[in-house]
């Protein structure tokens, strides 16, 4: 990739926070993405993990840490760290373009980051020394919300900051097989491909309606993992038009969770 181009947007699948101790395949696959990536001045990611009430919010603290906000798991997870410095500056310029846009946004100098940030950043940026801003998805919010805030971040891409959403396409956690002993069942395949059909297409319209795709009731019975998708999708554009996706890693976890990752150029 030419290194005066702009950065790429991503979204990243974050599975279960078992990944931090064993990435597997998928690991290997945003380590690998992460060594190829050209310079990097910071990280803007918004994860499935932070819901607020009202405008977005930038997390906007000079060091926020971690939280471990997930419970029942081996104590070596809780153990995990991901100490990236904050940037209240960079805060504040992505702060200023959603204004601009017309988006309300509100700086929170106390939140960290949490596991859907930090799980695949151990993987794409292990050294932890490159600024992590956290952005957070509004309540109440739509997917054409959530693309304007991508288009209103994209001019950030010029200037050396990665714009990564972190979630999952097919999320439901009633549903999976936590033996791991099986593959996904025919809704989730089903609704994957509907995505990465719509994705294909660069038609962000037909994405929006995703509640009407083939097995969406399954796979997304609460919108928040498939939601940065839809900021990464945003953060794409140039010119008015999306990217194409390269698909970084195909596979599934626990049965029905899928691990689904994109890079948009």
């Amino acid at each position: 990739m030419d290194a005066s181009a702009p950065l790429p947007s991503l979204f990243l699948a974050h599975g279960s926070p078992m990944l931090a101790l064993d990435g597997g395949a998928w690991g290997q696959a945003v380590s690998d993405l992460g060594r190829r990536l050209p310079p990097v001045r910071a990280i803007l990611v918004c994860s499935a993990h932070w819901e607020a009430a009202g405008p977005f919010r930038l997390s906007s603290a000079e060091r926020p840490g971690v939280m471990h906000d997930f419970g029942g798991f081996p104590e070596a997870l809780y153990a995990l760290d991901y100490p990236a410095p904050g940037s209240p500056g960079l805060a504040r310029e992505a702060a200023s373009l959603l204004q601009a846009a017309g988006l309300e946004t509100q700086l929170d100098p106390q939140r960290p980051l949490d596991h859907g940030a930090w799980v695949p950043l151990r993987y794409l940026a292990p050294e932890a020394t490159l600024p992590v801003v956290q952005l957070s998805l509004p309540r109440p919010r739509t997917p054409e919300r959530l693309l304007a805030a991508g288009r209103a971040l994209a001019p950030l891409r010029e200037r050396g900051v990665l714009i990564l959403g972190s979630g999952g396409v097919v999320h439901n956690l009633r549903r999976l097989d936590w033996q791991d002993a099986s593959g996904p069942e025919p809704w989730a395949n089903g609704f994957q491909a509907w995505v990465d059909a719509r994705l294909a297409a660069q038609d962000a319209e037909a994405l929006g309606e995703w509640r009407s795709a083939p097995g969406a009731a399954e796979s997304v019975p609460t919108s928040e993992h498939l939601d940065p998708l839809f900021v990464a999708l945003g953060a794409s554009g140039t010119a008015g038009k999306l990217a194409a996706p390269e698909k970084l890693f195909d596979g599934w976890q626990l049965g029905n969770l899928s691990l689904a990752s994109y890079r948009f150029d």
